[in-house]
């Protein structure tokens, strides 16, 4: 497969996760997440979709990076099967919290997502230092998030 089409793929995939995850989220914020308590420091909904699809743009780079090195595949494919399971997570939370409205349940997903995504950019980081620090941006974005997360479970 040519580099070209690999980070087509690479790119298309976390864009696609985050679009249908975005719908979710949007069918809820003009609704029930507009009338729950928020805390101060909760950003302008306008901010959520350019950050995202930035960070999802970032991921997809990252990946790319990975699935064209010549690493071998003892270290290639955790790393790839890494970075599929904190996609998957990421994709489950807005379900969670944003469909299911279960707020605590979302929280302890989001640490997982958290742990998944660092444990995504260590093993990167064996294949492509780029490719793990275009995944810091993401993970410190999930780190608001989570607190983002806690202090909207603890006000409702």
């Amino acid at each position: 497969m040519k580099p070209a089409f690999k980070l087509v793929i690479a790119i298309a995939i976390p864009l696609l996760v985050g679009a249908v995850s975005g719908y979710m989220t949007a069918t809820s914020v003009d609704g029930w997440f507009r009338i729950i308590n928020k805390p101060a420091f909760n950003p302008p909904n306008g901010i959520f979709a350019p950050v995202w699809t930035t960070l999802y743009i970032f991921m997809g780079i990252a990946c790319f990076l990975v699935w064209k090195s010549s690493a071998v595949s003892a270290v290639k494919r955790p790393a790839l099967m890494l970075y599929g399971m904190q996609l998957v997570l990421n994709f489950l939370w807005s379900f969670i919290f944003f469909g299911a409205h279960e707020l605590g349940w979302a929280l302890a997903e989001i640490l997982l997502l958290w742990a998944m995504i660092l444990l995504t950019i260590l093993w990167f980081r064996k294949i492509s230092i780029v490719a793990a620090w275009l995944l810091v941006p993401y993970i410190c974005w999930v780190s608001f998030a989570t607190v983002l997360n806690f202090a909207i479970w603890k006000l409702n």
